[in-house]
């Protein structure tokens, strides 16, 4: 039961939980938006993170495990600037087994251990009807993302819908401007979204990772709501994954192909013209509504994205309350000025020439 939390200040400790359908409180839920952050060592970009949505939200629920960064103090430094009722601080302090690692394949999805139980944790925490997951690594598309909570707060959306929308992996190139990543371009692929909370709408196990249970939502594209930085952290997203003792893990194959090998980087016009639908794209749309939702999404980058610079687009994108922020302060230095000293740019790992 949520109730066995134990209160440290205005944060809250968690152990030895396990997920029960009747922990949702369907009946219980207020109007508004709720968030769910599951956050490990995610100080890189997390109080950007927080500050580019913070103001869409009812309430922001932070929810921690095993971090040995800078994450508890981030949190409870802008928990006393916004408050413990618009950012909520949860530890959970069970040991949780990444995705893609033997540990998690083998785990009950009900075990204090597994990342089901923990991500139905973070999203029982919640108290308002509509939800959405929020990653530590999100930087807030500053329109699209006030247009979406305003028509959630206005009654002009369906609620039977699981409203998707997607971000865009961004990359430094070696003079540290930004571009996408062209190998893997997209984050959100239909499996993050707003959604109405019910009974049915819960995380269930599947041996690569925790599987979002939408029950009988149907998907709804709505747009590129973020800038997804998971390969701008220091560790470029693969710190959590544990891959020394679980090398046979997808992860490792990704970190692998990212740091070990040439990689391609995009600019914004390059990745709408790659992702522009053809003729059989849009006939598979006809037949499959997962493939429709794909379509859309990528159709969408032209008109959502009409330049052609990475750079220029993520600025003129941002909140500008976000602009001294010191992550994305270093991102914008590097790109405002090329010529200078390269000290403070995130760089991208290279083998030496052969």
């Amino acid at each position: 039961m949520l109730s066995q939390g134990i209160l440290r200040g205005t944060q809250v400790e968690v152990s030895d939980y396990q997920f029960e359908r009747s922990d949702l409180r369907i009946g219980e839920r207020r109007p508004g938006i709720s968030a769910f952050m599951r956050i490990r060592d995610g100080a890189d970009f997390l109080e950007a993170t927080i500050r580019s949505h913070i103001d869409e939200f009812d309430e922001i629920v932070a929810v921690y495990n095993q971090c040995s960064d800078q994450t508890p103090e981030i949190l409870s430094r802008l928990q006393r600037e916004f408050g413990s009722q618009r950012l909520r601080v949860i530890h959970y302090l069970d040991r949780v087994y990444p995705q893609g690692t033997l540990g998690h394949a083998s785990t009950a999805p009900d075990s204090v251990h597994s990342v089901v139980n923990y991500s139905n944790f973070a999203l029982a925490a919640t108290r308002h009807q509509y939800v959405t997951k929020l990653d530590d690594d999100h930087i807030a598309i500053a329109e699209t993302t006030k247009r979406i909570t305003q028509q959630i707060r206005a009654g002009d959306v369906d609620d039977g819908a699981l409203h998707c929308f997607s971000g865009l992996n961004l990359i430094c190139r070696p003079d540290g401007t930004l571009g996408v990543l062209a190998h893997d371009p997209i984050s959100g692929s239909g499996d993050i979204g707003f959604f109405r909370i019910t009974e049915k709408t819960f995380f269930v196990h599947d041996r690569r990772f925790e599987r979002f249970c939408r029950g009988a939502l149907k998907r709804r594209f709505i747009g590129f709501l973020y800038w997804h930085c998971k390969f701008l952290k220091s560790s470029m997203g693969f710190g959590n994954y544990e891959l020394k003792e679980n090398p046979e893990s997808r992860f490792e194959k990704k970190r692998s192909r990212l740091q070990d090998s040439p990689i391609d980087i995009w600019d914004l016009q390059q990745l709408a013209k790659a992702k522009r639908s053809n003729a059989v794209l849009r006939l598979l749309g006809r037949l499959s509504a997962k493939h429709e939702l794909l379509r859309q999404r990528d159709d969408s980058i032209a008109t959502q994205f009409p330049v052609a610079s990475v750079s220029q687009a993520f600025r003129d994108t941002l909140s500008p309350s976000l602009l001294s922020d010191s992550s994305i302060a270093k991102l914008l230095d590097a790109n405002d000025a090329e010529s200078n000293s390269s000290r403070s740019r995130p760089h991208i790992h290279r083998p030496s020439a052969a």
